[in-house]
Formats: structure tokens, C-alpha cells, sequence
């Protein structure tokens, strides 16, 4: 199943989703019941699931606002740095990363976990805003995201997935000159809206995470094509090492790293533009398509 966050009459829902057939089924009204946030779904939906069926009114996706799916994390949203192999070496041979000398440790031996802030987030649509004079190198950064479902510290490889509830998809917006030149991730990736999340997120059951296509264009360039096959660190290895010594809690967003072909990667660089359109595609989620403005 697929769950949105919504607007309609300047109210705030959660509504199941067929974005296929352009329908959105508010989740209180089907279950006859409130349901505080797209948190509280999730907290709750091993008690609700069996009750939540597309009947009734639906109401025409277009007719509505998607917001962010989480629109603001209770927490930090975690990101993976350099997690795709051919990503790992155009990264290297930019001069930007702090995290190794050159070719020789451009993989990195275990997972890199940064994190942006909740305040970054912003929904499928919604204006990139360009920071103005704090930076002028702007890049992209398309990323399957997973979101947990199960809290849980120490959680090991084969009992990870069952910690997962659903899947989304992020744009890890970068500021790459505050990057080098503070030489570390945060600041760079945390400015007010670098993180366009959403549309929506896709219930767990209903993907493979192993193999998913990742696209992105910018206007009507692709850029970056690959597949979750080629990450260096699975899903179960990024959960292992996070929990390992920090306690997940169900709604916690992990954005999984972004494969080759950010601006950063070309010769010379491919930093965005005011008004340049960032479209990314993930097979069986769907389409995050953001502008900077």
C-alpha cells in the first residue's frame, strides 16, 4: 500500500493512495477514527492494517496538496555517504571528500552516517531554495529511503527488514562548496529545503529494496541510472550499524546514498541552476520532482 500525507481545506490527513488511478481514500474517514500524522500511522498499523481498504468515497489525487510524507522527522534524517561504488570514485576524484586520500580508499570500508536536519524537509513540488550568496554549487543527490516501522538498538542483519515499514525517496540537495570547506557533511546538506522528500511512502510488503531502478534528470538530462544492486552497504548493513549503539524509533528516515552521476561527478562540474527542475524515479515508489528557485 502506499501512504500520503495531505491537504485539503486547510486540513492536514493521512490518506491511502492509487496513484494509478489518480485516488486518495482519507484514512479517518475509512476507519472511522482519528489518525494523528503519518508517525501515528505507522506506531499503529499492526492494529489497523486489516481495516484499511480502498472503499468508500475516494477523493481526486488532483484535487488535493501532497505534502511531504513526514513532514517534519522527529529526528534527524540519517544518510549514507558514498554507498555506491561508481559514486564512491567520482566523489574521490573530486577534491571534495574529506573521507579519503584518493583511489586507493575511495570505497569506504565500513558504512558513512551523517545526518540532516528535520527543518530540511520539504514535499514533491515544492521550491529548492537557492541559499543565495552562502554558496553557489548546488547539487543533487537521488536516494531510495527507508523508514522505520519497528524501533529497535541492536538490531542484527536478519532481523532488519522486519524493522522496515515502508520505502521513499529522497533528494540529498548539497551545498558542495560548505562541504569542502568545512569538511564535513552537515551544514552543507542541511540548509532550509535540501531535502525534498515523498511523494509518498510504499508499505514494505510491496517492493524489493534488493533491486529498484534509481533516475534522475535534471530538466531533461538523465543523469544518474543505476539500481540498488550495486550498493556497497544492504539495507540490513546500514540498520545493523546505526542501531548498534543508537535506538530506532518507528518513523526514523534513513536516506540509503545516491549512485554516480551528481553534478559534481563531470568535468567540469554540473552544479544546478535557478530553475532547474531535479526529477528522480524510483521503480515502484514513483516520482520526486522539485525546482531551485
Amino acid at each position: 500500500m502506499k501512504f500520503a500525507t495531505f491537504q485539503m481545506d486547510g486540513r492536514t490527513a493521512v490518506g491511502l493512495v492509487e496513484p494509478e488511478n489518480g485516488r486518495i481514500w482519507p484514512l479517518e474517514s475509512m476507519l472511522g477514527e482519528p489518525v494523528d500524522g503519518m508517525i501515528d500511522l505507522i506506531r499503529r498499523y499492526d492494529g489497523l492494517k486489516e481495516r484499511i481498504r480502498p472503499t468508500g468515497r475516494a477523493i481526486d489525487l488532483a484535487s488535493v496538496r501532497i505534502g511531504a510524507p513526514i513532514p517534519r522527522p522527529a529526528r534527524n534524517v540519517m544518510c549514507v555517504g558514498k554507498n555506491y561504488h561508481d559514486h564512491a570514485h567520482e566523489f574521490a576524484r573530486s577534491g571534495f571528500d574529506s573521507s579519503a586520500k584518493g583511489k586507493a580508499d575511495a570505497v569506504p570500508e565500513v558504512p558513512i552516517i551523517f545526518t540532516k536536519v528535520p527543518e530540511s524537509v520539504i514535499a514533491d513540488g515544492e521550491a529548492i531554495r537557492h541559499p543565495g550568496a552562502i554558496s553557489d554549487s548546488i547539487d543533487y543527490e537521488a536516494e531510495v529511503t527507508v523508514i522505520i516501522g519497528k524501533g529497535g538498538r541492536g538490531i542484527s542483519r536478519e532481523q532488519a527488514y522486519g524493522h522496515v515499514w515502508g520505502y521513499t525517496i529522497i533528494n540529498d540537495v548539497t551545498a558542495r562548496d560548505v562541504q569542502g570547506r568545512h569538511k564535513q557533511w552537515f551544514l552543507g546538506k542541511s540548509f532550509d529545503t535540501f531535502c525534498p522528500m515523498g511523494p509518498w511512502i510504499v508499505t514494505a510488503d510491496e517492493i524489493d529494496p534488493a533491486s529498484l531502478a534509481v533516475r534522475c534528470w535534471v530538466n531533461d538530462e538523465l543523469r544518474q541510472d543505476a539500481n540498488t544492486r550495486d550498493l556497497i552497504f544492504d539495507i540490513p548493513t546500514l540498520i545493523e550499524t546505526i542501531s548498534a549503539g543508537i535506538t530506532l524509533v518507528p518513523g526514523d528516515v534513513i536516506a540509503t546514498g545516491t549512485p554516480a552521476g551528481v553534478g559534481i561527478g563531470f568535468d567540469p562540474p554540473k552544479y544546478l541552476k535557478r530553475g532547474d527542475r531535479v526529477t528522480i524515479e524510483v521503480e515502484g515508489i514513483g516520482r520526486l520532482a522539485n525546482t531551485l528557485e
